[in-house]
């Protein structure tokens, strides 16, 4: 299922954040007082094909994410900006009296940071026990929650991210443009799958629906996101 209208205003509105901060999420390190620090892949860039090939690994992250907080560091130097945890950056960001960019930068960097932490070389089975019993709950099984997944992205126009998220024991799916992404809507982001054309283009060249599909049942480690859960 996905959120409905009603319901996507209300946690767009909500001042509380529900986010939980598991290591599974791999914040972003941080040195002393700054600057933010983009975590290392924890697999070779070769190793997620053919779910997503070597030469995309390396532009999506070596060129793309690792921009995301180059130019982070850069907008947030000198500010108290520089001294909160990323995702508070990306909360406070959203005032519209900020430069945009700093969270369009400060967004994307977290965006990734959850991305490349839940992919495993080969996927990894089938979400199992508590997750696998709110999939079922919330979507009627793995298989119409994967249709429901690559519908939602397929609805994304342009460029964003199709996410996960948990809200109590109810689970929901959002589709976000650009960097934005459920912190700070009252929700627990359980999994995101990036759908701006440098994710897939290079192997899946138009066909967005694949990527998404063979990410959810090939590349994702489950066990990551069941740690996600609240």
């Amino acid at each position: 299922m996905t959120l409905s209208r009603r319901r996507f205003f209300y946690f767009t509105a909500g001042a509380a954040v529900a986010l939980a901060k598991p290591a599974m999420l791999v914040p972003s390190a941080r040195a002393q007082n700054g600057p933010f620090v983009q975590p290392p892949l924890p697999y070779d860039t070769a190793d997620l094909a053919p779910v997503i090939g070597q030469r995309t690994v390396e532009l999506h992250y070596g060129i793309h994410h690792a921009g995301y907080y180059r130019n982070l560091n850069r907008l947030v130097e000198g500010t108290e900006l520089a001294d909160m945890t990323l995702e508070d950056v990306v909360v406070a960001a959203r005032d519209p009296e900020l430069d945009p960019r700093i969270f369009n930068n400060a967004g994307q960097a977290w965006n990734h940071d959850v991305y490349w932490a839940q992919m495993v070389p080969g996927g990894h089975a089938r979400p199992t026990d508590r997750l696998a019993e709110l999939i079922d709950a919330s979507f009627g099984g793995f298989e119409a929650f994967v249709d429901s997944f690559v519908s939602t992205a397929g609805g994304v126009f342009g460029t964003g991210w199709a996410w996960l998220v948990q809200d109590g024991e109810d689970l929901a799916l959002m589709g976000l443009t650009d960097a934005d992404n459920p912190l700070g809507r009252g929700v627990t982001t359980l999994l995101g799958v990036d759908v701006w054309e440098h994710a897939y283009y290079l192997d899946y060249e138009n066909r967005r629906g694949d990527h998404v599909r063979a990410v959810l049942e090939d590349g994702t480690n489950w066990d990551v996101i069941a740690a996600r859960l609240t």
